[in-house]
């Protein structure tokens, strides 16, 4: 009963922070995730990529520097950095393109490189690459001058 309480709970609080009609809840996002908070994660400027992984305590983002408060000047665009061309239909595809692009990543180039760099696709950040094709959200950022 606990386990499934507790997880009712998270769940539900998984979908208040999925708002845009809340904007900021002062004290209270000092230290829990806010819906400002939550739609920076889902961002896909430059400036919010990789931001606020947190889902319930924002203090982990602050602790580990990947917070980001939600700016005034940078409206918010939501969805996926360069899988525009891809053709992203069906809720399936969504949530599982990444895992086939890396398979991808892995397997095709098997021959060509060496396992060391193979594995870097499986464990680097999203959007590296050995020769440079793709970005890191680190790397766009710094392209943009932005810290």
């Amino acid at each position: 009963k606990d386990i499934m309480l507790s997880f009712s709970i998270t769940q539900i609080y998984g979908l208040l922070v999925h708002t845009q009609y809340i904007k900021t809840i002062p004290i209270f996002e000092l230290i829990f995730v806010t819906p400002a908070h939550h739609r920076v994660h889902h961002a896909s400027n430059v400036p919010y990529l990789d931001k606020n992984m947190g889902m319930f305590l924002i203090i982990w983002d602050k602790m580990f520097g990947t917070y980001q408060a939600e700016m005034p000047d940078i409206k918010i665009s939501y969805g996926l950095v360069g899988k525009e061309e891809k053709n992203l239909k069906g809720p399936v595809r969504v949530i599982f393109h990444e895992y086939i692009d890396i398979w991808k990543d892995f397997f095709v180039n098997k021959k060509t490189l060496p396992l060391s760099i193979r594995l870097k696709y499986v464990f680097a950040p999203p959007g590296w690459s050995h020769d440079g094709s793709t970005k890191t959200s680190k790397e766009m950022r710094e392209e943009i001058g932005w810290k």
